[in-house]
């Protein structure tokens, strides 16, 4: 049996490193990765580089020292112009807005006449950037008719931060928690689509096995549960191999184009496509490179060896369930056209993965949510290496539910791939007929 299984195995796997579309993808693949993104970075910068420019309309007494250019926008002053003339001439010199401040005898009443006039819907950040001087100007002015001094006021705008600690006394960082769960959820990523992507592969060869009548020969001499193992490993070694090469040569090439082209990547994460209401929270410039260096600390301390290792158990396991279900669909359809109204229900537990781990982890990693999609089957894959960057025992994944999901992954499979195997041993001799669910179930009995 194992001389067999190790047959089909190998032919497998030179069927499909061998096919033309693999080895052309192979070495596209890097090559439109890496250039999509520098291709992004590079518009980024771009984008950021564009200051909008602001006609300013200012008939009252207060806002002169206000308005200051930043990196968004920059002001030209209209004087002795009435409204219609300042909209007019904002209008031919293509500026991006007209900001009108009436005269007034107060600041209340000035800013609440105040318009932006703009030829479309103005962009989010130019406004809020526009709301927040005004706001504090106005906090500025109501707190001086209390009696506050301007000094006084300043010290009151100092930021405050609170201070972190665990119980055993090291310092914590805001946000590290979600860092690591970002971090996690890349591995927990990549699964996931390597299970779309290889698992159709697998689909894909059972149909055309079938639908050649190549199957009728084979499962003469191999039993059908060999032959469906056989395809699961075999497609799943070249899967890897392909995978590793991307991975090598895209991170070749992305240092290559940094460092030839200048390519800036962190345009990507740009703080000018923050919301300017939580610029208040950055740390201060004296302090930036202390905070940059704890929180570099803190993704080094992230256990690499224990996230790596536990990557692959359950890349492994997450595939051979996933594909043992594909090669099962395979083999009860005649073409892929059959195959989307089984596909669905696959992807689905991946998805929902994906977008209830990525929400549940960042706010609490030991909540119920967390906890309980991190020891299902379908979805311990993704959520638990979610949570394994914060370590397994105190603060981090307890033992117990780390061993207890790689556990229920084993015995999940040994399930699905003895039911897989019953769909899989009547399908593949099945021609000429759609399956339903109703079917699939009989099979299951048989």
């Amino acid at each position: 049996m194992a001389n067999k299984l190790g047959l089909i195995i190998k032919r497998e796997y030179l069927a499909k490193v061998r096919n033309r579309s693999f080895i052309v993808m192979t070495i596209l693949s890097p090559l439109l990765i890496v250039g999509m993104i520098v291709l992004i970075a590079y518009l980024a910068k771009i984008n950021d580089n564009g200051t909008r420019v602001i006609s300013v309309l200012n008939e009252s007494a207060f806002f002169q020292e206000e308005l200051k250019p930043s990196k968004n926008i920059s002001y030209v002053h209209f004087d002795d112009l009435t409204l219609e003339q300042a909209k007019d001439s904002t209008n031919s010199l293509e500026y991006y807005g007209l900001l009108y401040i009436p005269n007034g005898t107060t600041v209340e009443e000035v800013a609440k006449a105040t318009y932006l006039f703009a030829k479309d819907n103005p962009n989010t950040s130019v406004t809020q950037e526009l709301e927040l001087m005004f706001q504090k100007k106005l906090r500025q002015d109501r707190l001086q008719k209390l009696g506050v001094s301007p000094k006084q006021f300043s010290n009151i705008e100092n930021p405050f931060e609170i201070n972190l600690s665990t119980f055993a006394g090291e310092k914590s960082m805001k946000g590290i928690n979600e860092i690591k769960a970002f971090i996690g959820g890349a591995f927990g990523y990549a699964i996931m689509m390597f299970i779309i992507i290889y698992g159709g592969f697998v689909m894909r060869s059972v149909i055309e096995e079938k639908t050649s009548r190549i199957i009728e020969v084979i499962i003469s001499s191999v039993k059908p549960f060999q032959l469906m193992l056989g395809k699961i490993i075999g497609n799943s070694l070249a899967g890897i191999t392909q995978f590793t090469i991307w991975v090598v040569s895209a991170s070749v090439l992305m240092f290559f184009a940094v460092l030839i082209f200048g390519i800036d990547l962190t345009a990507l994460s740009s703080n000018s496509a923050m919301p300017h209401n939580t610029m208040g929270t950055m740390p201060q410039l004296g302090t930036m490179d202390n905070e940059m260096m704890m929180y570099a600390k803190e993704i080094y301390d992230i256990p690499w060896g224990l996230l790596i290792f536990s990557f692959f158990i359950y890349f492994i396991l997450g595939y051979l369930i996933y594909s043992s279900i594909y090669a099962a669909i395979g083999a009860a359809v005649d073409n892929e056209t059959d195959t989307q109204q089984f596909i669905f229900p696959i992807i689905l537990p991946l998805m929902l993965a994906i977008y209830v781990g990525f929400f549940s982890v960042f706010s609490n990693p030991h909540g119920p949510i967390a906890v309980g999609f991190s020891l299902f089957p379908l979805t311990s894959p993704i959520v638990m290496l979610m949570r394994l960057p914060g370590g397994i025992g105190e603060g981090g994944v307890p033992l117990w539910q780390f061993l207890l999901s790689i556990f229920l992954l084993i015995i999940t499979f040994f399930g699905i791939v003895s039911l897989a195997a019953k769909i899989y041993r009547t399908g593949i001799l099945m021609y000429g007929k759609k399956p339903t669910y109703k079917e699939l179930i009989k099979w299951l009995r048989y």
